[in-house]
């Protein structure tokens, strides 16, 4: 079974530069769309802030000062989303594209210049804010804003390092990242414009602000683009990647382990480059990380690296990886339990690995996300315990804690987990003989009781009906059950009521259409034309006052109670008309059709008075066909009074026939009065019942 990877359930790609320039807007200012007199005023200024920009194109000071000024005015406005578009609509893209680059200057002009590096730095962090809205990142590309951010990423070389440079390449690494955001188009764009090669010179950059952006946008650009991710790997990027890995900056480890990321993701090779390089201790490391955002990465990364081969995923829970995984799983942070869960489920995959997670405490908290409200959480950790279930040693301890009753009561989200806790389940009951059964036998012998009663209700469900008598009748696990239907917790009542349903289920039982027991002598059938016929008839019965003809031998082979009636030493044994009290003629003409002709077609109007009179005369087969009827009409509102019946006329398929349905619609039944009363009555007969269909031979399979 192979799990989605994240990513592609719609795990969100980090807006590492979306963050960024979001800290260096105040908190708390109030954002809205303007409109009406304020539009057009914000319209005004922001056209008077672009026609600043296109006339003061030069070194003279006072444009330079202008222009820096006016680059901040739009930088300011533009951290207000809602106004980007008027910002745009006033043709700022194309002033700021061109002061992305210095003014022209005479050749041989060393003169220090006036706010150098300040206006492109301006204008490259208020086409950075701009870029944040998707509509307008190709806009920006178009007007030639590329070539300029690139080459201000090389301004290093072309200058000494002083703030002013550092500022600027920050701001164009940062613009990268946020015009090539889910932009495939644009991120090749970037790759052939030369902007990965001084992306990857600046891993190496003094400033760990630009370290920072510099690994924020090969982040981006390596996201889904196969091309761009082997143009950084061949560039050396990641021998400094991995070293960045090591770093106590938070910030610096979190956008290393994040490009790392995104390039092995769909990248078996490169994520091959990567391990050889030695990235696997360090990201691990990370899971021990206070930023939990390198914690969820460096978890994801883990995870991606457990698929490559069953080795690869020894050696990361060998180097320590899984007590910190499982730390994560009860963080409150929800995307760091589902990577954690995540890279657990694949390191789960693998034989030795999987009791190794449930020894150090994996499986409890994984079986409790089960109860996640969050799809790809709640599958994470349902593919997870996917995994540790194929482990025997983990049978035990899976049912011990409740796990079988999580995964039969969890409410999931999506037809993917719903099909990996079926696989799960048809797992564990897989492994439920030998020294797996033996250990369960042995817990439900000696532990406490809630374990026992546990490995009872598993058991039930699981295990197979060759091995009924020995769980149910030899090692008590039948009381167990019974003992949870007289439980004051509601939920332990049907738990218990649906595991004996269950039990059932996978028993040899009895069935409402299961042959009569044969009479003491052979039974002889006259025929239908014989059915109230004087013809040879021999004996006469009075039905509410009408003779209904008959024959002596016929009613002889057909029950004790006739036999009794004519060899024995009653009345009518010489009687030539033998009245019928209490029984209605058709359903007297009915038993004697039945009597007959061995068969008859019983409707649900006289189904009852013919159990009756069927019970009266010991018609045993005829019974069967009675109760097989009313057992059609069992509902809710009338089981109660169906076990009445049963009971009072010795019927016992139908009495089998109610509990089965009791404890098949017990939550229903439990919303009813007078269930608890119902339930109490009918323990001892569920006892019976299940005693003598769990010790039968299983030769063969009975109809409920």
């Amino acid at each position: 079974m192979e799990l989605q990877h994240p990513e592609e359930q719609g795990i969100p790609e980090r807006k590492g530069q979306k963050r960024k320039l979001e800290e260096e807007i105040q908190e708390g200012r109030e954002i809205s769309l303007p409109t009406g007199d304020a539009r057009r005023a914000l319209l005004a200024e922001v056209t008077a802030q672009v026609t600043v920009l296109e006339s003061a194109f030069s070194w003279r000071e006072s444009d330079r000062a202008a222009a820096k000024r006016a680059t901040h005015v739009l930088a300011e406005l533009a951290k207000n989303e809602e106004v980007v578009n008027v910002i745009v609509e006033g043709g700022a893209v194309p002033a700021l594209v061109k002061h992305l680059q210095a003014p022209p200057c005479d050749d041989g002009d060393l003169s220090p210049k006036p706010f150098e590096h300040e206006v492109e730095k301006g204008s490259a962090f208020a086409l950075g804010l701009l870029a944040v809205k998707p509509e307008h990142q190709q806009l920006i590309v178009d007007s030639g804003a590329l070539s300029h951010l690139v080459n201000l990423l090389h301004r290093n070389k072309d200058s000494s390092i002083s703030r002013a440079v550092i500022s600027v390449i920050r701001r164009a690494a940062d613009a990268v990242t946020n015009l090539a955001h889910e932009n495939s188009s644009i991120k090749t764009r970037v790759r052939m414009e030369g902007g990965i090669p001084p992306l990857v010179e600046l891993l190496e950059f003094t400033d760990t602000k630009v370290q920072r952006a510099a690994a924020g946008a090969l982040r981006t650009l390596a996201f889904k683009n196969d091309e761009n991710k082997n143009q950084i790997v061949e560039c050396n990027a990641l021998p400094t990647l991995i070293l960045m890995l090591r770093s106590e900056d938070a910030a610096i480890h979190y956008e290393a382990v994040g490009v790392i990321g995104n390039l092995v993701h769909s990248s078996p090779n490169i994520k091959k480059e990567v391990l050889s390089a030695g990235a696997l201790q360090p990201v691990i490391g990370l899971l021990n990380s206070c930023c939990s955002e390198s914690q969820r990465e460096a978890a994801l990364l883990l995870g991606q690296f457990a698929a490559t081969d069953s080795d690869c995923k020894v050696h990361i829970v060998q180097r320590g990886a899984v007590r910190p995984l499982i730390e994560m799983l009860h963080s409150p942070d929800v995307q760091l339990k589902e990577m954690s869960a995540f890279a657990l489920g694949r390191l789960a995959q693998d034989t030795h690995n999987q009791a190794g997670i449930a020894h150090s405490g994996g499986l409890i908290p994984l079986l409790k996300l089960l109860d996640s409200k969050n799809g790809s959480l709640q599958h994470n950790a349902a593919f997870a315990l996917y995994g540790l279930a194929d482990n025997e040693d983990n049978v035990s301890d899976f049912i011990r804690v409740g796990g079988v009753q999580r995964l039969q009561d969890g409410e999931f989200i999506v037809q993917a987990t719903k099909d990996c806790v079926a696989k799960t389940l048809k797992r564990l009951e897989e492994k439920i003989h030998g020294r797996v059964l033996n250990h369960l036998l042995y817990l439900m012998r000696v532990a406490e009781k809630p374990v026992q009663r546990r490995v009872a209700l598993a058991l039930a469900h699981l295990c197979s009906p060759d091995d009924h008598r020995t769980i149910f009748i030899d090692n008590n696990g039948l009381e167990l059950l019974l003992g949870l239907l007289g439980s004051t917790s509601a939920k332990q009542q049907l738990d218990g009521a649906v595991a004996l349903y269950k039990l059932s289920n996978k028993a040899m039982t009895l069935s409402p259409m299961d042959a009569a027991p044969p009479s003491p002598t052979p039974q002889v059938y006259l025929g239908e034309q014989y059915v109230n016929n004087s013809t040879l008839s021999d004996v006469t019965f009075l039905v509410e006052g009408r003779r209904f003809y008959a024959h002596r031998i016929c009613l002889l082979a057909s029950s004790d109670a006739f036999r009794a009636m004519f060899d024995g030493g009653y009345r009518e044994k010489e009687a030539r008309d033998i009245e019928i009290p209490n029984i209605k003629w058709e359903v007297f003409e009915m038993m004697m059709r039945f009597i007959y002709t061995g068969s008859v077609d019983v409707t649900l109007d006289i189904a009852q008075d013919l159990l009756r009179a069927a019970d009266q005369y010991l018609l045993e087969g005829l019974k069967r066909l009675c109760e097989y009827t009313i057992a059609q009409d069992i509902l809710l509102e009338n089981v109660s009074n169906m076990y009445e019946l049963s009971e009072a006329f010795h019927a016992m398929s139908l009495r089998h026939t109610c509990i089965l349905f009791i404890l098949e619609h017990f939550d229903k039944l439990s919303a009813r009065p007078g269930h608890l009363h119902l339930i109490q009555r009918i323990v001892p007969e569920i006892r019976d019942y299940f005693a003598k269909a769990l010790t039968r031979p299983n030769t063969h399979k009975l109809r409920l």
